[in-house]
């Protein structure tokens, strides 16, 4: 047996720090938790002695335990290297209860996993800093408290199964309050001047009034006004300027950029990093420092200057914003500047490339920029029109890297003017007057929510990825796309000296990958807004936090704060006993139907919010309709009720068509159309309740068309197909469906490759067992009546949805499992 064994949380970071030490070092792995609070909460927190917790072996970690305990005891010295953060400091010390270890135990941490890192960590050790431990212990203790007491609350007050939390109902606060801003929104609409100029070599400048017109009379004017104007440059104006380069990446910072170039979710962007870390391509992920270590600025100095030259290079080091970072720890970066590339995984290789960038363009030169902006006189108007642009002198950063931008909207005038000269005539093309309307706040992305939390101070590094997977899991929140609506917008343009005035159809607020709050997260927020408004108070979520860094600090007791805490808590807990839950918004009497006489009212039922008919215990059972997506519980008027109680019911037969029956329905994807047994979705402009048999057959006809424009050939006399579906791109062959591989897209699938992708999946449903692991026989995933799933000794584990089961690897599997919920193996 070794003399030494150091303890981490995760397979494959200990796989990567073996091969760092000697043979006197074996490295084992915990597998993440060994402890945890008991599920009932009564029995985990005595809140009476001092918030003690009672903390227990989890069942699945049993074995674990009893084998490194085992390893514990045979060997000279025991290194605790779980990860350097309160969490990290939280796992290190359960492992130390836990194994009965001494109070001296060694504890190393490291911020990457490299040779020189993990070999300097052991000549650095420390013990276990209680004050990160308590201020860990004090977060996971309030929250089991508040959830544990808040929720019941809510079972009685508002629908059974529903559950709060200290940060959660935060989070879908701000989603809630953000719809309601947009559905207050009234827009208001402007005319925007812009203009086209012919000049000589065929080039075209562009130009725009820096002011609209409110009304379309003041717009006609001034286009009238242009109609025999001369045009001609009045003002050249260059102005140099520079561009600084951002800071490297925080974990809120690398959550938000991900998303916006490479489209990932924030749990993908961790679970990727989370793989670029232990494999020691990157430093810790986890962090909210933007600093770098001497030594890494000055491998990133030699990697600017071997590959761009000397005057790329530019040092400085970035100063936190955070008040509560710890500046001792860097900023995500990687951990050789000299490899701006890997191989392997496409996620890890384009993560990696991003942090790459980010850091590199972080320690090198400004961008040098002329921005030129030209006035442009109308001689029959005091208005200028003005076109600018801007030409870049020197790249600087800008050779690796720019920070994308959460504004849809692009800048349109940052092209390079074409070369022009005071007094010059400029030939005009078109001047065009458009109705443009404001718009509202955006809806929240994952990574503009993060943004949002982070400014707020709510939350930590560590807690944003599990916050938003937390709120969707509970249906709080869903994220999802939706298709915009039409609105007229007028247009009046001005060519070849004649006017033309039209009103033209324009398609606003699609939304992509967006989180919607749904009717019951609506509801919730509400009632802890109105009952609990301490608990999801932004100042008071932030201030914990803030609480939570002092007791990391030493400077505060984690009990004291808990009786700060929970007096007022538990007060507020009683009090609620006395809400009336008819008071609770979850039913709204609108009114009286003139027609039957009986009531109207919206309720919230368990597939949703929907308008009733009569009441019940009457004689007639009341009638039912579901509202439709766009309308909202809390805002829905008596018309609007009445108008979908007046809706012929779904499914409804329009007519025979080729001897079949037309039929449409509505289904929890949406509207369709049924025809010869099969069913085609039925697109947004039109209405499921007014649409008439021969428009029907025109949705037919396109959706059969689409379906042969996306044939890839034939196999097995069989046309293969792609098409996209809820669960993403797909090919389809015989009538069965399947999903796309990694990496692959519609637009790069082939015949060839769908035809593996076909046979593969045969081969999957054909093969009992697909893959069994060698370093762990009980691991093995398995295809069973209702898909793959992974086997890990009696417990089935449920491989996630668009997770290709050939690809697990064995590190994927245990963290499946540890992140599972367990559920006990079919007979």
């Amino acid at each position: 047996m070794a003399k030494n064994l150091v303890i981490v949380e995760s397979p494959a970071k200990a796989k990567t720090i073996e091969g760092y030490l000697g043979k006197d070092f074996v490295v084992k792995s915990s597998f993440g938790h060994v402890r945890d609070l008991p599920t009932k909460g009564d029995k985990a927190i005595d809140i009476e002695n001092d918030f003690a917790p009672k903390y227990v072996i989890s069942t699945d970690k049993t074995k674990v335990v009893n084998e490194l305990k085992s390893l514990a005891k045979s060997s000279e010295e025991v290194w605790l290297a779980t990860d350097d953060d309160r969490e990290g400091e939280s796992i290190s010390w359960h492992l130390k209860e836990a194994l009965g270890l001494k109070d001296d135990t060694k504890r190393i941490v490291f911020r990457e996993i490299t040779k020189s890192a993990i070999q300097n960590a052991i000549l650095h050790p420390r013990t276990i800093d209680m004050d990160l431990v308590n201020a860990q212990q004090a977060r996971r203790i309030m929250d089991r408290i508040i959830g544990f007491e808040l929720s019941p609350v809510l079972w009685t007050k508002v629908q059974r199964g529903l559950s709060a939390g200290r940060v959660q109902s935060v989070a879908v606060r701000l989603i809630v309050e953000r719809e309601k801003e947009i559905e207050a929104f009234v827009p208001q609409g402007s005319y925007k001047i812009s203009a086209l100029f012919n000049l000589p070599g065929g080039k075209i400048l562009k130009a725009e009034l820096p002011k609209n017109f409110e009304t379309e009379k003041d717009a006609m004017t001034f286009v009238e006004a242009c109609v025999n104007a001369e045009f001609s440059i009045k003002s050249l104006e260059t102005k140099p300027a520079k561009k600084s380069p951002a800071p490297p990446f925080t974990t809120s910072t690398l959550q938000q950029e991900a998303s916006r170039k490479l489209g990932y979710a924030v749990a993908t962007t961790m679970s990727v990093a989370q793989k670029l870390y232990e494999s020691g391509r990157i430093s810790y992920m986890r962090t909210d420092s933007t600093s770098l270590s001497q030594e890494a600025r000055d491998k990133a100095k030699h990697a600017i200057e071997a590959n761009y030259g000397p005057k790329f290079h530019h040092a400085r080091q970035f100063k936190t914003k955070n008040e509560s970072a710890q500046e001792a720890h860097e900023a995500i970066r990687p951990t050789d500047f000299e490899v701006n590339t890997i191989t392997g995984d496409s996620r890890e290789k384009k993560l990696y490339e991003l942090i790459w960038k980010r850091a590199i363009a972080s320690q090198m030169s400004e961008a040098q920029i002329d921005r030129t902006t030209a006035q442009i006189a109308i001689s029959t108007s005091k208005e200028v029109l003005v076109a600018s642009g801007e030409v870049i002198t020197f790249e600087g950063f800008l050779k690796v890297y720019l920070e994308g931008k959460d504004d849809e909207e692009e800048d349109e005038n940052q092209d390079m003017l074409p070369p022009l000269n005071v007094g010059q005539i400029l030939d005009l093309n078109e001047l065009r007057a458009a109705e443009r309307f404001t718009r509202p706040a955006a809806r929240y992305t994952e990574a503009s929510l993060v943004k949002a939390l982070e400014e707020k101070g709510i939350g930590r590094p560590s807690t944003y990825a599990p916050t938003i997977s937390t709120i969707i899991k509970r249906e709080y929140v869903v994220k999802e796309d939706r298709e915009g609506k039409e609105r007229s917008a007028k247009s009046i343009v001005l060519k070849d000296k004649k006017i033309t005035a039209s009103t033209n159809k324009e398609v606003f607020g699609t939304e992509k990958a967006k989180l919607f709050p749904t009717p019951i997260g609506t509801l919730v927020t509400d009632f802890l807004v109105e009952n609990f408004d301490d608990v999801v108070d932004y100042k008071f979520t932030a201030d914990m936090e803030d609480e939570f860094d002092n007791i990391a600090k030493g400077k505060l007791s984690w009990t004291q704060m808990m009786k700060n805490f929970y007096g007022d808590f538990h007060k507020t807990i009683e009090e609620s006993k006395s809400i009336s839950r008819s008071s609770v918004g979850s039913a709204r009497e609108l009114g009286v139907d003139p027609k039957t006489g009986k009531n109207v009212s919206v309720r919230l039922g368990k597939f949703g919010p929907f308008v009733q008919l009569g009441d019940a215990g009457e004689e007639e059972k009341p009638t039912f309709v579901n509202l439709d997506k766009s309308q909202n519980l809390s805002t829905l008027t008596f018309e609007e009720a009445l108008k979908l109680l007046e809706r012929p019911k779904l499914p409804r037969e329009i007519g025979i068509y080729k001897d079949e029956a037309v039929i449409i329905g509505a289904g929890r994807l949406g509207p369709y159309i049924r025809f010869d047994s099969k069913f085609t979705s039925l697109p947004a402009s039109y209405d499921p309740f007014t649409i008439e048999l021969k428009e029907a057959i025109e949705v037919l006809e396109q959706a059969e068309k689409a379906a042969e424009a996306d044939g890839l050939g034939q196999f097995e006399n069989e046309l293969v197909s792609t098409g996209k579906g809820r669960f993403g791109p797909y090919v389809k062959h015989a009538g069965k469906y399947y999903s796309l591989g990694k990496g692959e897209t519609l637009t790069s699938i082939t015949l060839e490759k769908a035809i593996e992708l076909i046979l593969a999946k045969r081969n999957l449903e054909a093969n009992k067992f697909l893959k069994e692991f060698p370093e762990n026989d009980s691991i093995k995933v398995v295809n069973g009546m209702y898909g793959p799933y992974i086997q890990i000794g009696k417990r089935n584990v449920k491989i996630p949805k668009g997770t290709d089961p050939h690809s697990l690897t064995l590190e994927d599997c245990i963290k499946l499992g540890e992140d599972a919920p367990t559920t006990k193996k079919k007979k």
